[in-house]
């Protein structure tokens, strides 16, 4: 017990310290993505986001540059304060560009945080795993470290991530990500949904009934067909579509959040 805890202080400490001397951490580690501002948010778009009711959204929102006027699908209702506005199928506040001080500059912010991220997590180069399965990837088990990919990875068979609860799984794909209906991913290990990011630059589809982990930072669109599942972000410089019904829980967050719903489009840049 004692030497399980004190590896993993000794794991977080190696973070810090190279970060201060400004050198790599260990061969095989990497560290956290930030996400900076954007991950205050359950969901964060640029030019919009649209839902079919009725859904249900347990988190904050927020939409910039556009005004709150693209915020489509949803009945709601500007506070007095004028800085968000709140609806009956958000547990949470939905924010725009179009709202009163200081909501348009702290959104600026978190929009440049997500933008950063997807290049931060786009950018690691350092030991990486090359295209594992040559980009058709079944019952494989990813460790701590980078993985990086070519082309187009297809998901069709169950795989698995085996990292402890400050290792961190990082996951570039050059083309599209295609997860086959059903598939899982299952984490052991004490591993932390956000801990593993999955870096996109082409489109990102989850199939009906699957269910992942992790940070989904996408170049462009992100489908999840129904019934899919994640406990972890979608995050989309282009667009996100989830049909009947599909689940994000991120309860990880702080503060905590949840999003399920019907169908909802998700615009993000």
């Amino acid at each position: 017990m004692h030497g399980i805890l004190a590896l993993s202080v000794s794991i977080a400490t190696l973070f810090k310290v190279a970060a201060a001397l400004g050198v790599d951490p260990p061969v095989g580690m990497e560290t956290p993505i930030d996400l900076g501002r954007a991950g205050d948010y359950a969901i964060i778009a640029k030019t919009g986001v649209s839902t079919v009711p009725q859904s249900t959204i347990k988190g904050d929102m927020a939409i910039s540059p556009v005004a709150q006027t693209y915020y489509t699908g949803f009945s709601y209702t500007e506070d007095s304060s004028g800085t968000y506005a709140t609806s009956g199928q958000v547990a949470g506040k939905m924010y725009s560009a179009t709202d009163a001080a200081p909501t348009p500059s702290k959104l600026t912010t978190a929009i440049s945080d997500m933008e950063t991220a997807f290049v931060d997590g786009a950018g690691r180069s350092r030991n990486p795993t090359l295209n594992v399965g040559a980009g058709t990837v079944s019952g494989y088990t990813f460790h701590a470290g980078l993985y990086t990919w070519g082309t187009t990875v297809q998901v069709t068979g169950d795989c698995y991530v085996n990292a402890g609860p400050n290792d961190v799984v990082i996951l570039q794909i050059a083309s599209e990500l295609i997860v086959a209906a059903g598939i899982k991913l299952i984490v052991y290990g004490g591993i932390k949904p956000q801990n593993i990011f999955w870096v996109v630059s082409g489109a990102v589809t989850f199939g009906s009934t699957s269910s992942w982990y992790g940070i989904v930072l996408g170049k462009t669109a992100v489908h999840q067909i129904t019934g899919a599942s994640i406990k972890g972000r979608l995050l989309a410089l282009d667009s996100t579509d989830l049909d009947v019904p599909t689940a994000i829980d991120v309860k990880f967050a702080t503060p905590a959040t949840t999003i399920s719903r019907r169908k909802e489009r998700v615009l993000l840049f």
